[in-house]
Parts: structure tokens; sequence; C-alpha cells
């Protein structure tokens, strides 16, 4: 089980390094900025639906809300996953008795 799990950290790892290697210099932006650019692009009248309510003051600080924001749904789904697994399972160690 340690050597499976370690052959995926080290693909993981790897699979995160090789896009910067062989594309280091490219730009990695988010896809709201690519797809306002190409809609306006297509259409100069295109106005948004509405703006943001609070402009974080750098991107640095967008970047972190946004993993903050991932890390805690990654959290909350472990958490409910591993509950509901532990609970199957002690309800069917109950059952066998």
């Amino acid at each position: 089980m340690l050597k499976k799990n370690m052959l995926l950290l080290i693909l993981i790892i790897f699979l995160m390094i090789v896009p910067l290697i062989f594309n280091g210099d490219a730009e990695y932006g988010g896809a709201d900025g690519e797809a306002e650019e190409l809609i306006t692009a297509l259409n100069q009248s295109y106005e948004p639906w509405f703006s943001s309510i609070w402009e974080p003051p750098s991107g640095e600080i967008e970047s972190l809300l946004f993993v903050l924001q991932g890390a805690i749904g990654a959290g909350f789904i472990g958490y409910f996953i591993g509950y509901m697994r532990g609970r199957n399972r002690g309800g069917n160690a109950e059952i066998q008795k």
C-alpha cells in the first residue's frame, strides 16, 4: 500500500512539473478572463450582466481565496466520504455479531 501511495505521489508531482518545463513562459491565467476577452472580440457592444461586489487587492490574494475555497470543499467532501464509510462499516460490524 505504501509503494502504491508513493508511486501516485510521484506521478502527481511529475504531472505538475512537466507542463512548467515544456511551457515555462506561458501565462497561466483563469478561464474567466479568457472568456471575457473572446466575447468582447466577437461582440464589441457586450456588457457584463453584473460586476463583482468586492475586488481583491491583488492577483495573489485572489488566488489564495480560490485555493482556500477549493481546500474547504475538498475537506468537506473527504470528511463526508470518510464519515459515510465509517458509518457503513460500523453498521455492518453490528449486524455480523
